[in-house]
């Protein structure tokens, strides 16, 4: 084995990227997303756990919420306001989605609009999307909402919690836990079905893209060839990074919970899967909950065009990969650590942030 293949096999990361930095953009009440609408070069919207969205226009932070609705939001364990996206035609409609857990516990897809002024949001605007049951149990909640390059929605959704899946919804079709799942979401709430999504019939929710997930937290698109990557994590022993090409992750199994990471987890007969690109293990690097990021397309980062940038709940160091279908490569360390990282973002021109849950946010420079 090559020097630089043992060091991406056995090593928490090679040398670090002295390279690169962060920049702090400002502090939140226990921030957990970053995002922007689609041509919007001059606001970025950072979600905190609790039910605010705040704006951070031209570098500052705007004193009133663009939403609140911490009163319909529970907290406690892994729920919250934990997610949000932007309707790829927001500039006109001014259509958004928030993920979140209610106040039952169940995970909501809902709907909003702007108002007339574009630095808040009509809060008599909300629409249900989509309701999933998920009171058993308060982690594992997925929260991940993003539209895809075909324009429908894709959100993460976890297996429903505890441990070990006790409930096999990882490689049940005819629940929409442990997916990954594609709507069209119709304006006004409510959803239809893409063309092409893969299970129907027979017990099998239409809604379905790809399954066998533990709890895809945060997954992303490609912006620039529109490939899935999904930071899917782990039980005791394996975090993982799922990579498709596009469209190809379409059906996709990728495992759980006959399987983590590589290594067989429950009995029976194993099925067929997509294995892991990227698998980081808890011992010695002290992983504990991988926190899948963004491919860089940012130009002014050339340190880090091209390569996935990536993180740990445990681990404060992030790193960076180049993933591609069924390989990995060139895994290394940057020169950046955030202490509690819950998430990553990106903004309208690429650019990509890393967000603490002790406050902070930053934007990554390279």
């Amino acid at each position: 084995m090559a020097a630089s293949a043992l060091c991406f096999a056995l090593l928490p990361a090679c040398s670090a990227d002295a390279r690169v930095r962060s920049v702090r953009v400002g502090n939140f009440n226990a921030p957990i997303y970053v995002a922007a609408p689609r041509g919007d070069t001059q606001r970025v919207f950072v979600v905190e756990r609790a039910g605010r969205i705040m704006v951070v226009r031209g570098g500052h932070k705007l004193g009133t919420p663009f939403l609140d609705i911490r009163g319909q939001v529970s907290e406690g364990g892994e729920r919250g306001l934990l997610s949000m996206a932007f309707a790829p035609d927001y500039a006109s409609s001014g259509r958004f989605y928030v993920d979140y857990t209610d106040n039952s516990g169940d995970i909501r897809v809902v709907e909003y609009r702007r108002s007339s002024n574009p630095n808040r949001a009509a809060p008599g605007s909300a629409r249900n999307v989509i309701r999933i049951p998920h009171s058993q149990f308060n982690n594992h909640n997925g929260g991940q909402i993003q539209f895809g390059p075909d324009g429908f929605l894709y959100i993460g959704v976890g297996d429903g919690g505890s441990e070990g899946d006790p409930n096999n919804t990882g490689q049940n079709l005819g629940t929409l836990l442990g997916k990954i799942l594609r709507i069209d979401p119709h304006p006004g709430g409510g959803y239809g079905i893409p063309s092409g999504n893969p299970f129907s019939g027979g017990g099998r929710r239409a809604e379905i893209y790809a399954y066998g997930l533990r709890n895809p937290w945060r997954f992303s698109f490609d912006r620039s060839t529109g490939a899935l990557s999904i930071g899917d994590v782990g039980q005791d022993k394996f975090e993982e990074i799922d990579y498709e090409a596009k469209g190809r992750g379409l059906g996709r199994n990728f495992g759980w919970s006959h399987i983590e990471g590589n290594t067989r987890f429950k009995g029976g007969a194993t099925p067929s899967y997509a294995p892991p690109v990227l698998v980081r293990s808890h011992s010695g690097a002290g992983f504990c909950a991988i926190v899948g990021g963004y491919v860089v397309r940012d130009h002014s980062a050339r340190s880090l065009y091209g390569r996935y940038v990536y993180g740990d709940l445990c681990n404060s160091r992030l790193s960076a990969v180049k993933l591609r279908s069924g390989h990995a490569s060139g895994n290394h360390a940057l020169g950046v650590r955030v202490s509690g990282l819950v998430s990553f973002g990106e903004d309208a021109r690429g650019r990509v942030y890393a967000v603490s849950m002790h406050g902070p946010v930053y934007r990554l420079v390279g």
